[in-house]
């Protein structure tokens, strides 16, 4: 497909130049940067880190607890942009998000009812286990999607779809505080689960993670094309002889499975996946197979920097990640609604 289609209030995004890789940089080495900072962020300071190799006490907490946290939070983020991008790509919507449509409250749903069935904590589970509730996660962030849009009847709607993802995802969010009460083993457990926390992810989880962020990026790319035909309306995407139905429910499948493997890793973490692809998208003009990879590098360097914040804030004690993403992202979606005229027009971009 060509950098430069045809002019289309459709596609704000469909010129690719040579900012992109510069961008692409910039992230890398921002990313690079809140990497060192996350290793070295604790009540050591960065002694422990230059200590590392002599003293075996210092080398267990930045191997063991600074870094997997670090990795953590790179990799969720990582997952959350993908979804972001894929969502508003998909749903020709630019306030699409993970949580908007409902898909991080199926994922917990899933999460909880996993949690109910085997009686552990989410952030201490081993093996299979883990793969088995990542799986309950995926299949809750399916059904979320679902609903969401058949409530909507479609994705034309802005503002009914977003009503839909609230309703679902409150209806949702209610069923797993529901399972929750009903196994206090639990409750301790999923209430920083509903937090949101990159505390408790050691290697395991980001090792899983990062088996799910490398093929659904790679897949999500390969399809970047139906990405770029949808951004120009359904008919130029038919007329290029996508079969739009096939390819969009994959998309879908992705974009509820990099949600539900972040969701179930860290817990419940807000916006990060509706800011990505904005940010990107105000710095460059590109193509989806720029835009994908953009997004889920913003979301990770997003995270890292929320993280850090958290731990930095109210030092010693620290701020579930969660609820200063939901703090913040919440006030961006505010100013990005009020921007486009979402709130009183009710219809999307």
């Amino acid at each position: 497909m060509s950098d430069k289609p045809s002019g289309s209030t459709h596609a704000p995004y469909i010129q690719a130049g040579i900012a992109a890789p510069w961008l692409l940089i910039w992230l890398a080495l921002a990313a690079t940067v809140l990497v060192l900072l996350g290793a070295g962020v604790g009540s050591t300071g960065f002694e422990s880190v230059l200590n590392a190799r002599q003293d075996p006490l210092a080398w267990q907490i930045v191997m063991d607890i600074r870094l997997p946290r670090t990795a953590a939070a790179l990799l969720a983020g990582g997952l959350l942009g993908l979804a972001g991008a894929v969502a508003q790509g998909v749903f020709r919507n630019p306030l699409a998000d993970p949580y908007l449509l409902g898909s991080a409250s199926g994922a917990s749903l899933g999460v909880a009812l996993a949690m109910g069935a085997l009686g552990v904590s989410p952030f201490a589970l081993t093996g299979l286990a883990r793969w088995g509730v990542t799986g309950a996660a995926f299949a809750g962030a399916v059904l979320a999607v679902v609903l969401t849009l058949v409530l909507a009847k479609g994705v034309q709607n802005t503002m009914r779809l977003l009503l839909a993802g609230v309703v679902v995802g409150v209806v949702l969010g209610a069923v797993a505080s529901l399972v929750v009460l009903m196994n206090p083993d639990i409750l301790q457990a999923m209430q920083s689960f509903m937090l949101g926390s990159t505390a408790f992810a050691g290697w395991p989880a980001c090792r899983l993670m990062l088996w799910v962020l490398l093929p659904t990026l790679v897949l999500s790319w390969s399809l970047s094309r139906v990405l770029d035909g949808l951004a120009l309306g359904e008919a130029t995407a038919h007329s290029l002889g996508l079969p739009l139905a096939p390819l969009r429910l994959l998309l879908i499948v992705l974009l509820a499975l990099a949600t539900g493997t972040a969701v179930a890793q860290t817990g419940l973490i807000a916006f990060v996946g509706l800011a990505a692809p904005h940010l990107v998208r105000s710095m460059v003009r590109a193509l989806h197979r720029w835009l994908l990879v953009l997004s889920s590098l913003m979301g990770a360097v997003l995270l890292l920097a929320a993280d850090l914040l958290a731990r930095w804030l109210i030092a010693p004690q620290e701020l579930p990640v969660g609820v200063l993403t939901a703090v913040l992202g919440g006030s961006y979606l505010l100013w990005l609604m009020h921007k486009r005229g979402a709130m009183p027009s009710g219809e999307g971009a």
